[in-house]
């Protein structure tokens, strides 16, 4: 009796599980500590996440390598649903197009590895004021990150700065579009000065490619040394060499004196050798004035600083 007795406990203990072998424990996939988080998703996701595997933030022989929960948080609700949720819970921080995170707080998943260097401007940059985060322009989990691709960045900028779309699409315009350069050539958008520049004013960043355009000449025309967009649009315009105006209606806005007078786009009345009844039409400053972003010229004392040959 005291035989069936044990025989009939042991079998219901192995039906109830009670008695049963250890399951193995489950494997990192992509990322170290991953196992919790990949026992439900998997490549068949709507949204790629095991596709951070092929990107830096995937390599697990890396000892800087984060985990999910570096970024996300512990997420204990998300990944334990309460048996009184009827839906499970979201991670502790989000950064999709819908998070509610605030933006410090995703920023700071970010800055707690990525600081220094080019980015320890962020918290005063224009993107930062404006409640930009890093996964407004970034893509964590793609293989490809656009952004930091020259060819498809400025997709991601225009998705903003809808204006320098238009005006890099104008026929005088920076090689942006044929991906011989890209905004990040200019622009730090992780910087604190006002332009977001890669250095610290308008004139210093162009001159990192037009270096020629630098000086120091015998003689400097002013509006170079101070903002080389006072003549140039940038972005790009509908002028030859991106001029904001077409001289010499761009140069009259600054030169009207009395000696060489500014005019009308006219033709003079009758016959003159007279430069002040010449008129401008078919005519540009730039015909005998060459040398206009500066002049080494001592040849003649008469015209040295009027910026000739």
């Amino acid at each position: 009796m005291k035989t069936l007795l044990v025989v009939a406990l042991l079998g219901a203990l192995l039906a109830t599980g009670a008695v049963a072998q250890d399951k193995p424990a489950r494997k990192d996939l992509v990322l170290n500590g991953d196992a919790k988080c990949t026992r439900c998703h998997n490549e068949g996701d709507e949204a790629p996440v095991l596709a951070i595997g092929k990107t830096k933030h995937g390599t697990m022989a890396d000892a800087r390598t984060p985990t999910c929960t570096s970024c996300h948080g512990e997420s204990d609700g998300h990944v334990n649903k309460p048996a009184n949720a009827t839906e499970r819970p979201r991670p502790d921080r989000t950064f999709g197009k819908h998070s509610k995170t605030p933006m410090e707080e995703r920023s700071g998943a970010c800055l707690a590895c990525h600081q220094g260097g080019n980015r320890i401007q962020w918290h005063m940059s224009a993107h930062s004021n404006r409640d930009v985060a890093c996964s407004s322009c970034h893509q964590i989990h793609a293989a490809r990150d656009k952004v930091r691709d020259k060819l498809t960045q400025p997709d991601t900028c225009f998705t903003c700065h809808k204006e320098q779309r238009a005006q890099v699409n104008r026929p005088s315009h920076h090689p942006v579009i044929e991906g011989k350069m890209s905004c990040s050539s200019c622009h730090n958008v992780h910087g604190g000065n006002p332009k977001q520049l890669v250095r610290d004013s308008v004139t210093e960043t162009c001159y990192t490619c037009h270096m020629e355009k630098r000086g120091p000449f015998v003689h400097n025309h002013p509006p170079v040394q101070e903002d080389c967009a006072i003549c140039h649009q940038p972005h790009g315009t509908t002028l030859p060499s991106m001029l904001k105006a077409r001289p010499p209606f761009l140069c009259q806005e600054c030169h009207s004196h009395s000696s060489h007078p500014s005019q009308a786009g006219g033709l003079p009345t009758g016959r003159t050798t007279s430069n002040q009844m010449l008129g401008s039409v078919a005519r540009g400053c730039l015909n005998c004035h060459t040398n206009i972003h500066g002049s080494n010229s001592t040849q003649n004392s008469a015209t040295a600083g009027r910026f000739r040959r």
